[in-house]
């Protein structure tokens, strides 16, 4: 369990504590997350999921907006260098600004003690946000010209009604190594069910992955991730559905790209409960098709 959280505001900045994350994925062997793999494609060693960096931006996101953000509010990063292990990091939200009428937008960021930019985006809080970090740089994504490992994905392939649901026991061992555990997450009484984690909320969402892309043999690595409480929170031990849709394809020198869209709904009445944009990089390196 991590040390209380205190939060420190200078020139309108908010600052979270230094935390050293888990790479709670470290055992899988043959991703990115695992060592051998991961210096074998020229990282410093395994790499802590981006999701996982998300857990520490809540306490500051509730310092900054309020309760509403978890109900109607999101965070939207970029990932710009990767960690490993236990490597100290530190999390950042800016001064809060009108982005729409009711929505109040903040700069959001984390970085390593020696000023690093581990990721960089915005939070908001108080309705949907068109214009959130991930959406602009959507908007510049310029389609692909040659692209093998996704060669079977097209923009606008979608997928319906995919069942999801997070397992209590399994959510809850996961906490033991969360950089920010917050009450709700452990007391059912707050919310009427426990509240599941930011990197396991993430998880609820990313089900529409296998059924989208048939891809294989290739490692990849979080690119961007936006989680968007629409009627939020998500609980734990609650049947959701889940809706995707491939937004776009794209590629660079080293990955192919993929970005794709997940609403999650209630199974009972449909209710949207949370949207995310996810964007993945697919190393060449790692499959046989480029090297």
């Amino acid at each position: 369990m991590s040390e209380a959280f205190i939060a420190v505001e200078q020139d309108g900045v908010l600052a979270g504590p230094v935390r050293r994350p888990v790479n709670f994925s470290r055992d899988a062997v043959g991703s990115i997350h695992d060592d051998e793999t991961a210096r074998a494609l020229g990282f410093q060693g395994g790499t802590v999921a981006g999701n996982i960096h998300f857990e520490q931006f809540p306490p500051l996101m509730l310092a900054r907006f309020g309760e509403g953000w978890r109900t109607r509010g999101g965070l939207s990063l970029h990932f710009l260098n990767a960690t490993t292990d236990g490597d100290p990091v530190q999390a950042f939200v800016g001064p809060a600004e009108p982005a729409a009428p009711g929505v109040l937008r903040a700069a959001a960021w984390m970085t390593t003690p020696e000023g690093v930019r581990v990721s960089e985006g915005t939070c908001w809080a108080g309705g949907e946000d068109g214009d959130s970090a991930l959406r602009r740089r959507l908007a510049q994504q310029r389609p692909a010209a040659d692209l093998r490992i996704l060669k079977t994905a097209s923009v606008g392939d979608s997928v319906n009604d995919v069942p999801s649901r997070l397992d209590g026991p399994t959510s809850l061992r996961r906490l033991e190594g969360v950089t920010e555990s917050l009450p709700e997450y452990r007391d059912a009484s707050l919310f009427g069910g426990l509240v599941a984690a930011p990197a396991v909320a993430i998880d609820a969402l990313r089900v529409v992955e296998a059924p989208l892309f048939r891809a294989s043999g290739f490692v990849g690595l979080f690119g961007a991730i936006e989680l968007e409480f629409l009627d939020g929170p998500i609980f734990l031990d609650r049947d959701y559905l889940a809706d995707g849709r491939i937004l776009a394809l794209g590629e660079s020198p080293k990955t192919e790209v993929a970005w794709y869209e997940s609403t999650l709904r209630e199974a009972s009445d449909g209710r949207p409960v949370a949207r995310l944009i996810m964007m993945s990089r697919l190393l060449k390196a790692s499959s046989v098709i480029w090297t």
